[in-house]
């Protein structure tokens, strides 16, 4: 990774400060930042980007982040001070093939099978066929002909319904505007009660803002179909999750694959993490390290296009 974004800025004569395998902070590199023009290649931890931090760095005036997210920092502020600050859609093609992951792990419970057949119930079912096969039984779901709804039809988005269209699935979206061009055929742009009234999986792509938050509600979960699959790999905090759990207990969401949850790391205790009805992971969709050197190759493109007076991806 580093040498990646030492090779792709090796013609710019600036200072270059490698972070190991750590994620690289925004807070972490003040000393460094000094009295910089620019900061490339961090990730920004929530309400970092701040006045105290203008202050303490007053001749800042672009920040390149490794991040999808633009909820972290307060926006208005940033454009009273003249400072751009892009992002990188570096996850798209990762955290899609990451939704349907989840998905298929709910659709056949993969970990379920791979640990009775380990431990001895495939076997056994040559001696004991009936309780065997009872064992060995675990609902599965077929996708075929099933219709997913999206929330929020960007890049990920995007490619979340291309592949939702490769399992044979009718594929609904919203997104705040409507899209157009070749790339959103087969795909039918539809109301945001639409998607909650048709969808047999709703998969959440959309960014965190006042709108958003709590999106999923009681309101919501009432106006879904019985049976439906929630997938967040987005924000936690755009489900509220006092519904979502009982929404799940009452069983009018089957399950919820979550890569994202309103307060991270969340605590072991919280009924959510008990639920045998949600799979839970620790917001790791964007791991992939082809997609970490995507994000170095999009901020590095991204300062270029800074610097050549036609900024790309800025998200304020």
């Amino acid at each position: 990774m580093e040498q990646n974004a030492a090779d792709r800025t090796a013609d710019w004569k600036v200072p270059y400060h490698p972070s190991g395998e750590k994620e690289v902070h925004l807070e972490d590199y003040s000393s460094q930042i000094g009295n910089a023009d620019a900061a490339l290649g961090i990730w920004v931890h929530k309400g970092v980007i701040n006045e105290k931090l203008f202050e303490a760095h007053p001749n800042l005036k672009y920040i390149a982040t490794l991040g999808h997210g633009f909820e972290d920092f307060d926006v208005e502020m940033t454009r009273r001070r003249g400072v751009t600050i892009t992002n990188t859609i570096y996850g798209d093609v990762t955290i899609a093939q990451y939704a349907m992951a989840l998905l298929m792990n709910i659709c056949h419970n993969v970990t379920v099978q791979s640990d009775y057949t380990k431990t001895g119930y495939w076997k056994e079912k040559e001696t004991n066929p009936q309780a065997s096969y009872n064992q060995l039984f675990v609902p599965q779901i077929e996708l075929y002909q099933k219709t997913m709804g999206i929330i929020g039809l960007g890049a990920i988005g995007l490619w979340t319904a291309r592949m939702a269209k490769g399992f044979g699935m009718k594929v609904i979206a919203n997104s705040r505007h409507k899209k157009a061009g070749p790339q959103y055929d087969g795909i039918e742009q539809v109301s945001m009660e639409e998607i909650f009234e048709r969808s047999d999986v709703i998969s959440i792509h959309c960014p965190h803002t006042k709108e958003t938050e709590n999106l999923l509600n009681r309101e919501a979960f009432a106006k879904m179909k019985d049976g439906v699959i929630i997938i967040n790999t987005a924000r936690g905090i755009i489900i509220d999750e006092e519904a979502l759990l009982e929404a799940l207990e009452s069983r009018k969401v089957y399950m919820a694959g979550l890569d994202v949850v309103a307060n991270e790391p969340p605590q072991y205790q919280i009924p959510l993490m008990q639920s045998p009805y949600t799979f839970i992971t620790s917001h790791i969709a964007w791991q992939p390290k082809a997609a970490r050197l995507r994000a170095v190759d999009l901020a590095v493109k991204n300062f270029r296009s800074y610097l050549e007076g036609m900024p790309t991806s800025v998200i304020n």
